[in-house]
């Protein structure tokens, strides 16, 4: 038997018996062949895919909706970056001028041009100092300093420039103290006034308040001096006795009023010193 490249052949008349398990063999090592030659085909077509895929891929990431990619080489330099940090604050070199000191809009009637009334002073109808609360009696403003004295002190506010007095009186528990600023020109007149005071404020009666600390009844006096108003109290018990050290209910009382008229000056000082250091600068 003899085969051919396409398998075996016979001859007319020959009798020969085909060697069929021979023909078996051959025919599944074909099957194989052509098995092997298929997977391997198709492994090869995959590997094409994948190739156009990828190249696919790298094609259309730099399109995409992230936008284009760049090389590190592409990319901006340091230096061209936005900084993210803030600058710095920036000083003035040059020192804010001092605030104005209260005092200095007190101690000359050229500064101290707020309009002096009473009620500027002595506003209200009470004064409350802590848990103590006094009655306001009457209130007196004049230009004749010396017609709301006793004894040397008129004379000696006239000789120093006096321009007006103004006076409010205050009461408790039978005690009553009438406190007067005499106003003045400048700090050095008031100042020197008070050093050389004697003799003392008239009380102030009415609005409730009967006459006291008069016919010769011994009361406490004071003088003081702020800016340029010289203030002075008299105080004494509203029944006419006599005023002892030992009175300290009347000595409470005039201290309370001597600080409250300090600390009216000084507000009135503060107010204007203000108002200066807010206004335009010309």
């Amino acid at each position: 038997m003899s085969f051919g490249q396409g398998g075996p052949s016979w001859g007319p008349g020959d009798s020969r018996t085909p060697d069929w398990a021979a023909l078996a063999e051959a025919s599944a090592a074909r099957g194989r062949r052509r098995k092997w030659l298929f997977v391997g085909g198709g492994a090869l077509a995959t590997a094409a895919v994948a190739a156009i895929v990828a190249t696919a891929v790298i094609t259309t990431d730099g399109g995409g909706a992230s936008g284009p990619q760049k090389s590190a080489s592409e990319l901006p330099a340091p230096a061209d970056l936005p900084s993210e940090s803030a600058p710095g604050p920036s000083f003035s070199s040059v020192a804010p001028p001092p605030p104005p000191d209260p005092k200095d809009y007190i101690a000359d009637e050229k500064k101290d041009t707020s309009p002096v009334t009473v009620d500027a002073f002595f506003p209200g109808r009470k004064l409350t100092m802590g848990d103590r609360v006094y009655a306001k009696g009457a209130t007196t403003r004049t230009t004749g300093c010396a017609t709301v004295t006793q004894g040397a002190l008129g004379p000696i506010l006239e000789n120093n420039g006096c321009d007006q007095v103004i006076r409010a009186t205050y009461s408790k528990d039978g005690i009553a103290v009438t406190v007067g600023l005499a106003v003045f020109g400048t700090e050095a007149q008031a100042k020197k006034a008070a050093q050389q005071a004697s003799g003392g404020i008239a009380s102030l009666s009415g609005s409730g308040v009967p006459t006291f600390c008069r016919g010769g009844a011994v009361c406490r006096r004071t003088a003081n001096s702020y800016g340029r108003y010289a203030y002075f109290t008299v105080g004494g018990h509203i029944s006419g006795k006599n005023v002892t050290t030992a009175d300290k209910a009347v000595y409470a009382v005039g201290d309370d009023l001597t600080d409250f008229a300090f600390r009216q000056i000084r507000h009135r000082g503060e107010v204007q010193a203000s108002a200066a250091a807010g206004a335009p600068v010309t």
